[in-house]
């Protein structure tokens, strides 16, 4: 890991003024993000949860952390326009008290970089042979997680934090939980490509056992657009709820969905999110 320093911790960065659209429920905060790891500039969409700012109210929250931050909230930046819906689903499952208040904080992806940051090995499918995903779990643990500790209550400890994404957000998530054990409590993995890398990371999930309190698994059965190459990406996904069961995670710490019929798309991950963060996050 990276050396832990103070101008790590006061990273470059200036408030935007809240997002407010038809697209947005709720209280978001954009924050421009400076890292020095990755040498690049993004945002941060900061999501609070109903009631945060009330007067006398000192509560820490739980804090789930979400790849690809553009897809998570607003249509008008959401690949395809199709957005995740965090902030709808999040705020109704709050109001009906099955998950406890919390912060959303999607990570805008780089962009050009996105690739590079979200591989952790070299790859020829995608073709990336210089991969900065090894950087990734520093970016998290010493640049945006005291980030958001700094302006935000947050409450401390694994059980109250959580990672996740879809497609490599999610393979590098997986690798993140993997590289530092005891952080993320709770793990979001939506269609992870497995098969990236040779499938390393199946290969180092067999050596793995500290895994996360929860993992919310899914995959969908038309991802590929083609029959064989849907067959390996659920087998891929199978493996690795297999791996997970070995490893002692049962039904109230793994969730694996297999979803008849779903594409790789932001709108098969929208209508399974209230699922995942019910699971994730819920008593």
């Amino acid at each position: 890991m990276a050396e832990n320093t103070e101008s790590q911790t006061a990273v470059a960065s200036q408030e935007i003024a809240s997002a407010s659209n038809g697209s947005v429920t709720g209280d978001l905060r954009l924050h421009e993000f400076t890292s020095r790891i990755f040498r690049n500039t993004r945002f941060l969409r900061v999501w609070l949860p109903p009631g945060y700012d009330d007067p006398g109210n000192s509560r820490q929250y739980p804090v789930f952390y979400l790849n690809d931050g553009q897809n998570l909230f607003d249509r008008s930046t959401a690949f395809t326009g199709v957005e995740w819906g965090v902030d709808d689903t999040a705020d109704r499952l709050i109001r009906e008290q099955k998950i406890p208040p919390m912060i959303i904080v999607g990570i805008d992806n780089a962009g050009d970089e996105r690739l590079k940051e979200f591989l952790a090995y070299r790859s020829f499918n995608p073709p990336v042979l210089r991969p900065l995903g090894r950087k990734y779990p520093d970016f998290l643990l010493r640049e945006v997680v005291p980030f958001i500790a700094q302006r935000y209550r947050t409450a401390k400890g694994p059980e109250q934090t959580g990672l996740g994404g879809s497609s490599l957000g999610a393979s590098i998530s997986l690798y993140t939980a993997m590289a530092v054990p005891g952080v993320f409590g709770r793990l979001l993995l939506e269609s992870p490509s497995l098969f990236v890398s040779n499938r390393q990371l199946l290969r180092d999930s067999r050596r793995f056992s500290q895994w996360p309190e929860r993992v919310f698994l899914a995959i969908g059965t038309r991802e590929a657009g083609r029959e064989d190459k849907d067959e390996e990406t659920v087998d891929d996904v199978r493996e690795l709820g297999q791996t997970l069961r070995r490893a002692g995670l049962d039904d109230k710490r793994l969730l694996l969905r297999i979803d008849e019929g779903a594409t790789h798309s932001e709108g098969a991950w929208a209508a399974r999110f209230p699922q995942a963060l019910g699971f994730l996050f819920g008593s």
